[in-house]
């Protein structure tokens, strides 16, 4: 497809790849074999040796049950998927694609990719055109019977979070949330500045007709006093 996307509908379970903006390609001039910004990245992801990469992805592969499997390039970037829950409060635009309401999204990133890239990603797909500030990704985690959900800051790398906890979703899952009402980071400046020119309105007219209530009932009140004073 010519928008980089390719999709696979399986049920309720959605596979895409967005290549344009996932996998970096290098600048025009520049040989697309090379890796011209691979020490750059390095430098961001650099949680794990060469070697503990290579050993921590070996094992990840060995206890894959559903083929998604990751894999280990030779500049220490690796490849592989991670799914996530979509539950959105309000649906997306109306468009061919499938609904993203509550539904499984299996995506395939590198592990350069940010959690900031993965909502941006989620949103292209389904058309969404809010601002992807309004978002939040989370990880949830079972532990003891227990479920703990964390919010993921923007910088993150799912893909290593993935890899670390391996390959069970019972052990660590995604989620795409919206943020909660009252988390005012979520807006924009300008938008932020609309509530307000919109509050500063509302409170004028409130205060208008405070006052012309106040006025009307003053006028009433002289008027029976007047008529009470008045000379018999």
């Amino acid at each position: 497809m010519s928008s980089g996307y390719s999709s696979l509908e399986e049920d309720e379970d959605f596979f895409f790849t967005a290549r344009t903006s996932f996998f970096r390609r290098a600048p025009p001039g520049k040989s697309r074999s090379g890796q011209p910004d691979v020490e750059k990245e390095k430098e961001t992801h650099n949680y794990l040796s060469k070697e503990e990469i290579k050993e921590k992805v070996h094992k990840y592969n060995s206890a894959v049950t559903d083929k998604l499997k990751m894999t280990l390039n030779s500049n220490g970037i690796y490849t592989g998927f991670i799914k996530v829950q979509m539950e959105l409060c309000k649906p997306a635009q109306p468009s061919p694609e499938p609904s993203s309401g509550g539904c499984m999204n299996t995506l395939h990133i590198s592990s350069t990719n940010t959690v900031g890239e993965v909502i941006e990603a989620l949103l292209r797909k389904f058309l969404v055109t809010e601002s992807p500030t309004k978002f939040a990704l989370y990880k949830r985690c079972h532990r003891e019977d227990q479920v703990y959900a964390c919010k993921l800051s923007d910088r993150e790398h799912p893909l290593y979070l993935r890899l670390v906890a391996g390959p069970r979703t019972d052990t660590l899952s995604f989620v795409l949330r919206e943020h909660e009402i009252g988390e005012w980071e979520a807006f924009s400046l300008p938008e932020l500045q609309n509530f307000l020119r919109i509050l500063d309105k509302e409170e004028d007219e409130q205060l208008q007709s405070l006052k012309r209530r106040y006025t009307a009932y003053r006028q009433k009140l002289e008027e029976a006093l007047g008529e009470v004073w008045k000379p018999g």
